[in-house]
């Protein structure tokens, strides 16, 4: 697969075909992609000696020459998979997924001191065990990272995470020296944005605005398949994307930013204010909710509409095929999804479709599936870098 940039260009095209339409024919994939048959052969035969595709027993169905299917490689025998960490601030979460993005294995590591200077350290000793419980023999293409904040992934530096205390800290070179495996990081918002346009919805692909509502609040744009990152890869900053109708006070030194407004953080110190729960925990407050406590419903009901209003200006300002909205009550729950979308609707100047914002595909699994979607992308844009 090794060549000139139109070769490999072919091969991704063969590839995502696959990924879409599989199991499907060489034939097939030459009248979806518009290569020719000659070229797709070449390519089918690089990524099947890749490991990427197989061919699956049986022929296609058809008359005359057995056409045999092909399909991305994930069988238990042979087929490669990923390894993912999503580097949260109470927590770590790592995964193993295969090429179509499916969840194969999950664990989650709480992090002792979130500030520790030592964390990355902790995190990469406690992966490497994960990932030798779970070695089954399959190749392991390496590791995807994600988390908050800024995030540069051309040289995998963290440039700003506040929550952790991070500044222009070599993630990606820690995290591979610690591993002895290739490492990819990016942003949590654009990592979850690249995962819908592989593997969700197809208006993903046309174009998508991602919200991601967690302790840190961030936000990423893709149009026909890719996602911007903008000079420095600083993108989607939305901390202190006013909230209309907010007037809580962030440190900035203004009013109503999301982030002060909407965060986890701001969401759990409200909720021990309000005496709904122990300690500022947004899982205990929606466990509350769910068991019955009006008041833990309505402290979420709260937040989902001030994302909801937030979420309007988004709308408006990039009017995007699909607006995928990562925030934990809305995950589980469908009716603080129904919150958000009605408060959108009743701001927004062009958004009129509910059924538009939407929670992401992988449901409760969308950290882990897009800390490792960070490596599957590239690889799906150009399969070539793995020779």
């Amino acid at each position: 697969m090794a060549g000139d940039s139109r070769a490999s260009a072919n091969a991704a095209a063969v590839l995502r075909t696959v990924l879409e339409h599989g199991p499907v024919a060489r034939s097939g994939i030459a009248g979806l992609c518009g290569l020719s048959p000659a070229a797709v052969s070449r390519q089918a035969t690089g990524l099947l000696r890749a490991g990427l595709l197989r061919e699956l027993p049986g022929p296609a169905a058809g008359v005359g020459r057995p056409r045999i299917p092909l399909d991305l490689h994930t069988g238990a025998v042979g087929g490669p998979v990923a390894a993912g960490l999503h580097i949260g601030v109470p927590a770590s979460t790592f995964s193993l997924v295969d090429l179509r993005g499916r969840l194969l294995a999950r664990r989650a590591f709480p992090h002792r001191d979130p500030r520790s200077p030592g964390l990355t350290r902790e995190i990469a000793v406690q992966l490497g065990g994960f990932l030798r419980e779970f070695d089954t023999g399959r190749p392991l293409l390496g590791v995807g990272a994600a988390l908050g904040g800024w995030v540069r992934p051309a040289d995998g530096t963290v440039v700003r995470h506040e929550p952790l205390g991070w500044r222009d800290r070599p993630l990606a070179a820690e995290l591979a020296r610690a591993l002895d495996l290739p490492v990819s990081v990016d942003n949590h918002a654009r990592a979850v944005a690249h995962a819908e346009i592989l593997f969700g919805r197809p208006e993903a692909r046309h174009s998508l605005v991602h919200l991601f509502i967690g302790n840190v609040v961030d936000a990423a744009f893709g149009i026909e398949g890719t996602v911007h990152q903008g000079p420095g890869a600083a993108a989607g900053d939305v901390a202190h994307l006013p909230v209309p109708g907010s007037e809580v006070p962030c440190a900035c030194g203004r009013t109503g930013c999301l982030q002060a407004t909407a965060s986890d953080t701001a969401l759990g110190a409200e909720a021990v204010r309000r005496g709904i729960v122990p300690e500022p925990s947004v899982p205990l407050l929606v466990d509350a909710a769910a068991t019955g406590d009006s008041r833990a419903d309505r402290l979420l009901r709260e937040r989902a509409r001030a994302v909801g209003r937030a979420a309007a200006l988004l709308l408006d300002v990039f009017n995007p095929a699909v607006m995928v909205v990562t925030e934990l009550s809305s995950v589980l729950h469908d009716g603080y999804l129904d919150e958000i979308r009605e408060a959108a609707a009743a701001l927004s100047r062009v958004h009129r479709d509910p059924g538009r914002v939407v929670s992401p595909y992988a449901g409760p699994a969308v950290l882990p599936g897009a800390a490792a979607t960070v490596l599957l992308h590239p690889l799906f844009r150009d399969p070539s870098h793995l020779n």
